[in-house]
């Protein structure tokens, strides 16, 4: 057997989002049709008021990462290694480590591998200390300060927890952070070097000089007076997308440790496709050529036909120029036959944690048999020439789905999921 034959599966989810505090609520809330985007001009966020920023919305997290991590703990850790912690934990457990159902045959240290990926890291912590720095002085400073902003932060602070020793790896590629560190884990359980890997993407910078930055680039919705239906991928009346927090986590192994150790199989990662556009900076290339090469990429990776994929999770942030494009990339890559959702439409857009995050949604609606509803789709745009799942979740029998992830920088990956 070659290592491009080993199988790679899904063992354990975790997640915690603004719809809810774990992957069950999360996953129940997106059926639901709730939105997790509000108006964010509180005492929590001055910030919108104090600069008087024209976005005033945004998506926080629905469950605050101090209920779940220890208030000493809790101190020493960026939001962003906070919520990767949280996610973490829960896909750990769930994945029957640590005291679960499926913990007789144990991962050695040296064979456990975490990839975290994250888009900004820890911004929160560097604009809070350089306050303190600008303020009071150097003595209030924290000693804490660089691990708590490094951008591996949350996939070291994961490692430690776990004891992982097989590696500890933090892929950083804007939106599709998330995504990618989904590939390499794939890439190190075929290679052979690991039993086990947890993997997935975390952010929490929703802050003044992330909103700032993103309303001068003309990327958010201002829709105030509209909060929920502010996200609109798919529409044409979308203005942009709206800034949100969270994380997404996933325990993969190999088919034949999983198997060895009796855990419970909830789908299986087959393929990954990672292209560039080399087109932009921030604007994917309109014609979706890098992506539709990385969807391609993707299901050949997996062995699966385009035929074989009749779903595909969108990135569809609501931009005016990347839903467009993107269709033209399924269309070039799939053809016409492949149904469309957009999670960020209820979740907002998670940057370096949206693409695990939707991981989970596309491997729940192929375990499920259902995919979630694209919310505040009233017009689709005349450009978007295919199928989009609106309205109601629609009953599906899925053999084979494609998630998308695309991030600045013209990060373009695409993962294939397919029934265990």
């Amino acid at each position: 057997m070659s290592t491009a034959d080993i199988e790679v599966v899904v063992t354990g989810l975790g997640a915690t989002t603004p719809l809810g505090g774990d992957v069950t609520s999360t996953w129940e809330a997106l059926l639901a049709g709730r939105s997790g985007v509000r108006r964010i001009d509180d005492d929590e966020h001055e910030w919108v008021t104090r600069h008087d920023l024209p976005v005033k919305i945004a998506s926080p997290l629905a469950v605050s990462p101090a209920e779940t991590i220890p208030r000493v703990q809790l101190r020493r850790l960026d939001r962003c290694e906070q919520v990767a912690l949280v996610a973490a934990k829960e896909a750990w457990a769930h994945a029957g480590f640590g005291g679960g159902s499926a913990g007789e045959v144990a991962v050695e240290p040296e064979r456990l591998a975490v990839v975290i990926g994250t888009g900004i890291g820890g911004a929160v912590t560097l604009l809070d200390q350089d306050d303190l720095l600008e303020g009071p002085g150097l003595r209030k400073v924290s000693p804490l300060t660089v691990p708590m902003l490094m951008p591996n932060g949350p996939a070291a602070w994961v490692g430690l927890e776990l004891g992982a020793r097989g590696g500890v790896h933090a892929p950083v590629s804007a939106c599709a952070s998330g995504a990618e560190a989904m590939a390499w884990a794939m890439r190190l359980l075929q290679a052979g070097e690991v039993d086990v890997v947890v993997a997935g993407g975390a952010e929490a910078c929703i802050t003044g000089i992330t909103v700032a930055g993103f309303v001068q680039a003309r990327t958010l919705s201002q829709r105030n007076d509209d909060p929920e239906g502010a996200s609109r991928p798919f529409d044409a009346h979308r203005d942009g997308f709206v800034l949100g927090e969270g994380a997404g986590v996933m325990v993969l192994e190999r088919a034949e440790f999983a198997a060895a150790r009796g855990a419970t199989v909830h789908g299986r990662l087959a393929g990954f496709g990672i292209t560039a556009d080399a087109y932009h900076i921030t604007g994917p290339d309109p014609e979706g050529t890098g992506q539709a090469r990385a969807i391609t990429r993707s299901i050949e990776h997996a062995g699966v036909s385009a035929s074989d994929v009749t779903h595909v999770n969108c990135h569809a942030t609501s931009t005016v120029a990347g839903d467009v494009g993107e269709t033209r990339a399924v269309r070039k890559a799939l053809g016409d036959h492949p149904v469309l959702t957009a999670p960020k439409s209820a979740l907002g857009h998670l940057v370096g944690a949206a693409g695990a995050v939707e991981g989970i949604i596309t491997l729940l609606s192929i375990r499920e048999g259902i995919i979630p509803a694209t919310l505040n789709l009233t017009e689709l745009d005349p450009g978007v020439e295919l199928d989009v799942v609106a309205g109601e979740p629609r009953k599906a029998d899925i053999t084979a789905a494609v998630n998308d992830s695309f991030g600045f920088g013209g990060h373009n990956v695409a993962l294939t999921f397919v029934k265990p």
